[in-house]
């Protein structure tokens, strides 16, 4: 293994590992000022996450013996925002998409409000971030914002202020965007995360009422027999939300019967995707604790970047050809995020193919038959025609729908089955 390789896995292990969570954790109870504990919420006023996430905080407040404390910041830099020309279109769909599965609105008549517009609420909402209405009002003028209902300029010192310093506290606690929850030393996303701060308000003691969560994870019908419907499924073999989700979506498939198409895809930092390093931290320790969550732990880390991955891709289209591409990814997946397996090196690969039942004399001889370049371009063209770039992604056809459903990320598993069972007669 290139030392380069083993530094960064050794970084990634250590990252991921549940010790480091927990130590996080310590040291932001041993911070806890006088106050109490404090949750912060960082809103950024024309982001439709934090539109979606602000229709939950009263209840959030009501529910846990904690102070909620929320602050204005500013959209993330453009470096982390992976590819800045499809991230509001993609975050502007995806939100309307899944708000009804929250049990929460989001009926824009614009794609993105204007700065005036912007600047006009921030100035209305300043005033009160410290007071019991914040929520609620945050609610009506973010409502009205993606109305396109008409704001007059509101000169303000408050409302940049305000938003400035919102964005310094985010920026040093070592976050990026909107829609976030901070918690003594870990971060939360959006409605997706708001299950898992609920797990640990409750595991310490905080929950006034006990029972399921005010936010859980939205479900999906049982349906079976989706034949007719397609589901493609953009992997990469370097992703840790990939290797956490991969479980689920085979088990996806087995329950609905949905047609797969796999469509992997080269990492988004080797296809020139921006990942400033505070987002990388973030990605790892998010997926890491995801991984947790249900029950697909990231484990011992063997980072596929460059080289060794490019050789896995070359011999995909022939596990594919052989009628074991599923299977392949499957064991790729295992052996390089939990199982330690040196994929860098033949022996691993060899590893691999065993691992998905593969002859590695068939599967080296069918390989050099097929383009695996070809292959995974045309890939990521049918993944950008989506205005997507990261992975895992989804895209749902056929059934009794005309047109695809296509969304990002493993969070949106249940929306990806709504969206079969939907279709299926």
């Amino acid at each position: 293994m290139h030392p380069k390789t083993w530094l960064r896995s050794k970084f990634m292990m250590l990252m991921s590992s549940e010790r480091f969570a927990a130590r996080r954790q310590r040291q932001g109870r041993r911070h806890r000022g006088a106050e109490g504990p404090v949750v912060h919420y960082f809103h950024q006023v024309d982001d439709p996450y934090s539109h979606l996430a602000v229709q939950k905080l009263d209840a959030l407040r009501r529910r846990y013996a904690v102070t909620f404390v929320p602050h204005l910041v500013t959209a993330p830099e453009a470096g982390f925002r992976g590819d800045a020309l499809d991230f509001e279109p993609w975050a502007w769909k995806d939100a309307r998409a899944v708000a009804d599965g929250y049990e929460v609105t989001f009926a824009p008549a614009v794609s993105h409000p204007s700065a005036e517009a912007r600047a006009a609420v921030e100035a209305r909402l300043a005033p009160l971030l410290s007071q019991p209405p914040f929520a609620a009002e945050a609610l009506r003028l973010g409502t009205a914002l993606w109305a396109r209902e008409g704001f007059a300029s509101a000169a303000s010192e408050e409302g940049p202020r305000a938003v400035a310093e919102g964005t310094a506290l985010r920026n040093r606690l070592g976050h990026y965007q909107g829609a976030m929850f901070y918690f003594e030393g870990e971060w939360y996303w959006g409605l997706d995360r708001l299950r898992v701060l609920e797990a640990r308000l409750a595991a310490e003691g905080f929950d006034r009422e006990g029972g399921a969560p005010l936010v859980p994870e939205p479900s999906a019908p049982t349906c079976g027999g989706a034949s007719t419907v397609t589901l493609e499924y953009f992997p990469s073999l370097r992703s840790p939300y990939t290797a956490i989700g991969h479980a689920r979506v085979c088990a996806l498939l087995q329950r609905t019967g949905a047609t797969l198409s796999l469509r992997p895809v080269m990492p988004m930092m080797m296809r020139g995707v921006p990942n400033p390093l505070p987002k990388q931290r973030y990605i790892i320790t998010d997926a890491a604790r995801e991984g947790r969550w249900y029950g697909t732990p990231l484990r011992r880390i063997v980072d596929p970047f460059g080289e060794p991955v490019t050789r896995a891709f070359a011999l995909f289209p022939g596990a594919e050809a052989l009628g074991r591409g599923l299977p392949f990814v499957t064991a790729y997946l295992r052996g390089a995020w939990m199982e330690g397996i040196d994929i860098t090196q033949e022996k691993g690969l060899q590893w691999v193919a065993a691992a998905a039942d593969l002859s590695w004399d068939a599967l080296t001889a069918e390989a050099k038959h097929h383009d695996w370049e070809t292959v995974l371009e045309g890939n990521l063209q049918a993944l950008k025609s989506e205005q997507l770039w990261g992975v895992p992604s989804f895209r749902v056809s056929g059934g009794t729908f005309p047109g695809a459903y296509a969304c990002w990320g493993q969070d949106r598993l249940w929306r990806v089955e709504r969206e079969i069972a939907r279709r299926v007669p």
